[in-house]
Protein backbone atom coordinates (compact mmCIF):
# COMPACT_ATOMS: atom_id res chain seq x y z
CA UNK A 1 0.00 0.00 0.00
CA UNK A 2 1.52 3.42 -0.92
CA UNK A 3 1.29 5.98 2.14
CA UNK A 4 -0.86 8.94 1.98
CA UNK A 5 0.75 12.44 1.45
CA UNK A 6 -0.72 12.98 4.97
CA UNK A 7 1.01 10.00 6.50
CA UNK A 8 4.60 11.50 5.26
CA UNK A 9 3.96 14.68 6.29
CA UNK A 10 5.75 13.83 10.07
CA UNK A 11 8.61 12.19 8.10
CA UNK A 12 9.34 14.97 5.57
CA UNK A 13 9.36 17.55 8.49
CA UNK A 14 11.95 15.49 10.52
CA UNK A 15 14.20 15.11 7.86
CA UNK A 16 15.82 18.31 7.78
CA UNK A 17 16.14 18.19 11.47
CA UNK A 18 17.99 14.45 10.52
CA UNK A 19 20.17 15.78 8.24
CA UNK A 20 21.30 18.69 10.47
CA UNK A 21 21.94 16.49 13.57
CA UNK A 22 24.15 14.33 11.12
CA UNK A 23 25.90 17.35 9.99
CA UNK A 24 26.79 18.31 13.48
CA UNK A 25 28.40 14.92 13.90
CA UNK A 26 30.61 15.65 10.65
CA UNK A 27 31.67 19.24 10.90
CA UNK A 28 34.16 20.88 13.47
CA UNK A 29 32.24 22.25 16.53
CA UNK A 30 32.97 25.63 18.13
CA UNK A 31 31.54 27.84 20.94
CA UNK A 32 30.81 30.91 20.33
CA UNK A 33 30.55 33.75 23.63
CA UNK A 34 27.51 35.62 23.07
CA UNK A 35 27.48 37.93 26.17
CA UNK A 36 29.49 38.54 29.32
CA UNK A 37 30.37 40.71 32.63
CA UNK A 38 26.84 40.42 34.38
CA UNK A 39 28.04 39.52 38.25
CA UNK A 40 26.42 36.59 38.42
CA UNK A 41 27.34 32.96 38.35
CA UNK A 42 24.72 31.04 36.09
CA UNK A 43 23.48 27.65 36.47
CA UNK A 44 20.14 28.02 35.25
CA UNK A 45 19.81 27.69 31.40
CA UNK A 46 16.38 26.66 29.66
CA UNK A 47 16.22 26.88 25.84
CA UNK A 48 12.37 26.51 24.92
CA UNK A 49 13.36 26.88 21.15
CA UNK A 50 15.88 28.88 19.00
CA UNK A 51 14.87 31.79 19.79
CA UNK A 52 13.69 32.06 23.07
CA UNK A 53 16.53 31.22 26.05
CA UNK A 54 16.17 31.72 29.55
CA UNK A 55 18.76 32.03 32.58
CA UNK A 56 19.56 32.25 36.31
CA UNK A 57 21.82 32.55 38.39
CA UNK A 58 23.24 34.01 41.45
CA UNK A 59 22.50 37.84 42.82
CA UNK A 60 18.63 36.93 42.01
CA UNK A 61 19.73 37.40 38.36
CA UNK A 62 17.62 36.53 35.39
CA UNK A 63 18.49 37.05 31.50
CA UNK A 64 16.53 36.00 28.66
CA UNK A 65 16.64 36.37 25.27
CA UNK A 66 13.99 35.91 22.15
CA UNK A 67 15.97 36.96 19.35
CA UNK A 68 18.79 33.45 19.63
CA UNK A 69 21.09 35.45 21.62
CA UNK A 70 21.93 38.41 19.84
CA UNK A 71 19.97 40.86 22.54
CA UNK A 72 19.81 39.78 26.53
CA UNK A 73 17.23 41.43 29.13
CA UNK A 74 18.74 41.16 32.83
CA UNK A 75 16.83 41.38 35.45
CA UNK A 76 17.29 41.19 39.37
CA UNK A 77 13.79 39.38 41.57
CA UNK A 78 12.81 42.21 43.98
CA UNK A 79 13.01 40.87 46.97
CA UNK A 80 15.19 37.91 45.67
CA UNK A 81 18.48 40.12 45.26
CA UNK A 82 20.60 38.01 47.29
CA UNK A 83 18.83 34.63 46.44
CA UNK A 84 20.73 32.23 44.04
CA UNK A 85 18.35 30.62 41.34
CA UNK A 86 20.43 27.98 40.69
CA UNK A 87 17.85 26.07 37.96
CA UNK A 88 15.20 27.39 35.97
CA UNK A 89 12.42 25.98 33.40
CA UNK A 90 10.92 28.44 30.85
CA UNK A 91 7.83 27.69 28.45
CA UNK A 92 7.73 30.63 26.03
CA UNK A 93 8.55 34.15 25.88
CA UNK A 94 7.15 34.92 29.07
CA UNK A 95 6.55 32.05 31.33
CA UNK A 96 9.25 30.12 33.71
CA UNK A 97 9.87 28.91 36.83
CA UNK A 98 12.96 29.84 39.33
CA UNK A 99 14.30 27.74 42.00
CA UNK A 100 16.37 29.43 44.65
CA UNK A 101 18.44 26.84 46.99
CA UNK A 102 17.93 27.92 50.32
CA UNK A 103 17.35 30.02 53.13
CA UNK A 104 14.92 29.19 52.55
CA UNK A 105 14.30 27.35 49.87
CA UNK A 106 12.02 29.06 46.78
CA UNK A 107 10.31 28.14 43.79
CA UNK A 108 8.61 31.48 41.90
CA UNK A 109 6.91 31.51 38.71
CA UNK A 110 6.16 34.83 36.07
CA UNK A 111 3.75 34.40 33.17
CA UNK A 112 4.77 38.40 32.02
CA UNK A 113 7.79 37.79 30.90
CA UNK A 114 9.87 38.18 34.10
CA UNK A 115 8.43 41.86 35.09
CA UNK A 116 6.56 40.60 38.00
CA UNK A 117 7.57 36.69 40.34
CA UNK A 118 4.99 34.67 42.35
CA UNK A 119 6.21 32.92 45.24
CA UNK A 120 4.30 29.22 44.73
CA UNK A 121 6.43 27.26 46.48
CA UNK A 122 8.57 27.99 50.19
CA UNK A 123 10.57 25.95 52.62
CA UNK A 124 12.23 26.91 56.01
CA UNK A 125 13.27 23.95 56.66
CA UNK A 126 16.40 24.14 58.49
CA UNK A 127 19.04 22.51 56.39
CA UNK A 128 17.12 22.71 52.84
CA UNK A 129 18.92 23.07 50.21
CA UNK A 130 17.07 22.37 46.73
CA UNK A 131 19.37 20.73 43.92
CA UNK A 132 17.29 20.91 40.62
CA UNK A 133 14.34 20.69 39.03
CA UNK A 134 12.97 18.67 35.73
CA UNK A 135 9.96 18.72 33.70
CA UNK A 136 8.12 16.33 31.43
CA UNK A 137 6.16 18.76 30.08
CA UNK A 138 4.40 22.22 30.48
CA UNK A 139 2.75 21.05 33.67
CA UNK A 140 4.76 18.09 35.38
CA UNK A 141 7.38 18.86 36.91
CA UNK A 142 9.79 17.41 40.08
CA UNK A 143 12.17 19.31 42.43
CA UNK A 144 14.93 17.57 44.45
CA UNK A 145 17.07 17.94 47.39
CA UNK A 146 19.96 17.09 49.73
CA UNK A 147 18.69 14.93 52.48
CA UNK A 148 16.69 16.06 55.08
CA UNK A 149 16.75 13.78 58.55
CA UNK A 150 18.37 10.90 55.70
CA UNK A 151 16.01 11.36 53.34
CA UNK A 152 16.27 12.98 50.07
CA UNK A 153 13.94 15.97 49.18
CA UNK A 154 10.93 15.57 46.59
CA UNK A 155 7.89 17.67 45.47
CA UNK A 156 5.94 17.32 42.75
CA UNK A 157 4.01 19.55 40.41
CA UNK A 158 0.95 19.11 38.54
CA UNK A 159 -0.09 22.41 37.24
CA UNK A 160 2.86 23.95 35.35
CA UNK A 161 4.74 25.08 38.52
CA UNK A 162 1.84 26.73 39.99
CA UNK A 163 1.41 25.02 43.05
CA UNK A 164 4.12 22.06 44.79
CA UNK A 165 3.17 18.93 46.69
CA UNK A 166 5.90 17.45 48.96
CA UNK A 167 6.73 13.95 48.65
CA UNK A 168 6.12 12.00 52.04
CA UNK A 169 9.05 11.73 53.64
CA UNK A 170 8.68 7.72 53.91
CA UNK A 171 8.65 7.52 50.47
CA UNK A 172 11.63 9.51 49.89
CA UNK A 173 15.09 7.49 48.58
CA UNK A 174 17.20 7.15 52.03
CA UNK A 175 20.93 9.18 51.63
CA UNK A 176 24.05 7.48 53.13
CA UNK A 177 26.46 9.42 55.52
CA UNK A 178 28.09 12.24 52.88
CA UNK A 179 25.65 11.83 50.15
CA UNK A 180 24.07 14.18 48.67
CA UNK A 181 23.04 16.07 45.19
CA UNK A 182 25.17 18.49 43.68
CA UNK A 183 23.19 21.72 42.76
CA UNK A 184 25.79 22.16 39.83
CA UNK A 185 23.67 22.40 36.59
CA UNK A 186 20.14 21.93 37.32
CA UNK A 187 20.57 18.64 35.28
CA UNK A 188 21.06 15.66 38.17
CA UNK A 189 17.18 14.84 37.44
CA UNK A 190 16.07 14.06 34.16
CA UNK A 191 12.37 12.19 32.94
CA UNK A 192 13.21 8.53 31.96
CA UNK A 193 10.18 7.66 30.63
CA UNK A 194 6.68 9.32 30.17
CA UNK A 195 5.77 9.32 33.96
CA UNK A 196 9.21 8.54 35.82
CA UNK A 197 12.31 10.55 36.78
CA UNK A 198 15.40 9.61 37.73
CA UNK A 199 18.61 11.52 39.61
CA UNK A 200 21.95 10.92 40.68
CA UNK A 201 23.92 11.71 44.10
CA UNK A 202 27.62 12.15 44.84
CA UNK A 203 29.94 12.81 47.75
CA UNK A 204 31.17 9.91 50.06
CA UNK A 205 28.82 7.71 47.60
CA UNK A 206 27.46 7.98 44.15
CA UNK A 207 23.88 6.43 43.02
CA UNK A 208 21.37 6.14 40.40
CA UNK A 209 18.30 6.77 42.03
CA UNK A 210 14.21 5.54 40.11
CA UNK A 211 11.37 4.28 41.17
CA UNK A 212 13.12 0.62 40.84
CA UNK A 213 15.60 1.52 44.05
CA UNK A 214 19.00 3.03 43.03
CA UNK A 215 22.07 1.69 42.34
CA UNK A 216 25.76 2.53 42.35
CA UNK A 217 27.70 4.45 39.96
CA UNK A 218 31.06 3.75 38.73
CA UNK A 219 32.36 7.71 38.90
CA UNK A 220 34.71 8.88 41.25
CA UNK A 221 33.46 9.76 44.53
CA UNK A 222 34.43 9.15 48.31
CA UNK A 223 34.79 12.81 49.46
CA UNK A 224 32.38 15.85 49.56
CA UNK A 225 33.73 16.81 46.16
CA UNK A 226 33.08 14.05 44.06
CA UNK A 227 30.66 12.07 42.91
CA UNK A 228 27.83 12.37 39.41
CA UNK A 229 26.84 16.36 39.03
CA UNK A 230 24.82 15.73 35.71
CA UNK A 231 22.84 12.70 34.37
CA UNK A 232 21.27 13.01 30.61
CA UNK A 233 18.81 10.63 29.09
CA UNK A 234 18.49 10.09 25.37
CA UNK A 235 15.41 9.96 23.83
CA UNK A 236 13.51 8.98 26.55
CA UNK A 237 9.60 9.10 24.88
CA UNK A 238 10.65 5.84 22.76
CA UNK A 239 13.91 4.65 24.22
CA UNK A 240 11.66 2.52 26.73
CA UNK A 241 12.59 3.79 30.05
CA UNK A 242 15.76 5.49 28.75
CA UNK A 243 18.26 3.20 28.14
CA UNK A 244 20.55 5.07 27.10
CA UNK A 245 21.70 7.43 29.49
CA UNK A 246 25.11 9.00 30.50
CA UNK A 247 26.67 10.34 33.70
CA UNK A 248 29.01 12.78 34.23
CA UNK A 249 31.13 14.63 37.22
CA UNK A 250 34.35 13.86 39.56
CA UNK A 251 35.58 15.97 41.83
CA UNK A 252 35.18 19.60 41.39
CA UNK A 253 38.35 20.91 43.34
CA UNK A 254 39.96 19.23 40.37
CA UNK A 255 39.29 20.55 37.45
CA UNK A 256 41.68 19.11 34.89
CA UNK A 257 41.31 15.35 37.01
CA UNK A 258 39.79 12.72 34.37
CA UNK A 259 39.46 10.16 36.69
CA UNK A 260 36.42 8.42 36.48
CA UNK A 261 34.38 11.81 35.14
CA UNK A 262 31.96 9.70 33.09
CA UNK A 263 30.30 6.68 31.88
CA UNK A 264 27.40 5.68 29.88
CA UNK A 265 24.65 2.94 29.43
CA UNK A 266 23.14 1.42 26.74
CA UNK A 267 21.21 -0.97 28.33
CA UNK A 268 19.27 1.16 31.29
CA UNK A 269 22.26 0.82 33.75
CA UNK A 270 22.43 -2.44 34.05
CA UNK A 271 26.58 -1.94 32.66
CA UNK A 272 27.99 1.25 32.47
CA UNK A 273 30.84 1.79 30.24
CA UNK A 274 34.13 4.22 30.73
CA UNK A 275 34.76 6.10 27.80
CA UNK A 276 38.29 5.13 25.78
CA UNK A 277 38.94 9.10 25.75
CA UNK A 278 37.11 10.44 28.46
CA UNK A 279 36.37 14.32 28.93
CA UNK A 280 39.29 16.92 29.45
CA UNK A 281 38.39 17.18 33.72
CA UNK A 282 35.67 17.71 35.87
CA UNK A 283 32.51 17.89 34.21
CA UNK A 284 29.10 19.46 35.96
CA UNK A 285 27.16 19.10 32.91
CA UNK A 286 26.26 16.66 30.19
CA UNK A 287 23.37 16.60 27.25
CA UNK A 288 22.36 14.83 24.44
CA UNK A 289 22.25 17.01 21.51
CA UNK A 290 21.45 13.89 19.25
CA UNK A 291 21.47 9.72 19.82
CA UNK A 292 25.51 9.83 19.07
CA UNK A 293 26.39 13.63 19.87
CA UNK A 294 26.94 14.10 23.29
CA UNK A 295 28.36 17.85 25.09
CA UNK A 296 29.80 18.05 28.37
CA UNK A 297 31.12 21.20 29.95
CA UNK A 298 33.01 22.00 33.38
CA UNK A 299 35.64 24.47 35.22
CA UNK A 300 37.90 24.23 31.99
CA UNK A 301 36.05 23.55 28.92
CA UNK A 302 33.54 21.91 26.89
CA UNK A 303 34.01 18.25 25.62
CA UNK A 304 32.17 17.06 22.13
CA UNK A 305 31.78 13.52 21.34
CA UNK A 306 30.51 12.49 17.71
CA UNK A 307 30.09 8.36 19.42
CA UNK A 308 27.63 8.86 21.97
CA UNK A 309 30.62 9.15 24.91
CA UNK A 310 32.95 6.58 23.75
CA UNK A 311 35.24 9.28 22.86
CA UNK A 312 35.45 13.05 23.69
CA UNK A 313 37.12 15.96 21.85
CA UNK A 314 38.09 19.18 24.15
CA UNK A 315 36.64 21.97 21.86
CA UNK A 316 36.65 24.72 23.98
CA UNK A 317 38.77 25.94 27.28
CA UNK A 318 36.11 28.43 28.19
CA UNK A 319 34.26 27.61 31.77
CA UNK A 320 30.81 26.86 32.04
CA UNK A 321 28.17 25.43 34.17
CA UNK A 322 25.74 24.42 32.49
CA UNK A 323 25.07 23.66 29.00
CA UNK A 324 21.53 22.43 27.70
CA UNK A 325 20.18 22.12 24.17
CA UNK A 326 16.38 23.60 22.49
CA UNK A 327 13.31 21.79 23.27
CA UNK A 328 11.76 22.60 19.96
CA UNK A 329 14.93 23.62 17.95
CA UNK A 330 18.41 22.98 17.10
CA UNK A 331 20.07 25.50 19.04
CA UNK A 332 22.59 24.00 21.97
CA UNK A 333 23.61 27.11 24.86
CA UNK A 334 26.15 27.01 27.34
CA UNK A 335 26.00 29.32 30.93
CA UNK A 336 28.48 29.86 33.27
CA UNK A 337 30.46 32.56 35.64
CA UNK A 338 30.17 36.65 34.89
CA UNK A 339 27.42 36.00 33.49
CA UNK A 340 28.88 34.13 30.16
CA UNK A 341 26.47 32.47 27.90
CA UNK A 342 27.59 30.89 24.62
CA UNK A 343 26.60 28.83 21.80
CA UNK A 344 27.68 25.59 19.60
CA UNK A 345 28.01 26.79 16.18
CA UNK A 346 29.54 24.89 13.28
CA UNK A 347 33.02 26.25 11.38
Amino acid sequence: MIPSFKALIPLLFFLPFLNHYDNYSKKQPEVKILTSGTKTSIRGLSVVNDNVVWVSGSNGTIGRSIDGGKNWVWMKVSGFERSDFRDIEAFDGATAVIMAVDSPAYILKTINGGKTWKVVYENKTKGMFLDAMEFWNDLSGIVIGDPIDGRFFIARTFDGGDSWKEIPYDKRPEAEKGEACFAASGTNVRPLDRDEAVFVSGGTRSRIFSKNGSSDLPLLQGKETTGANSIAVWDNKKMNGGKRMIVAGGDFNDATSTERNCFYTNDGGKTWIAPETPPHGYRSCVEYYSKNVVISCGLNGVDYSTDGGKNWDWISKQSFNVCRTSKLGLAFYFAGNNGTIGKLVMK
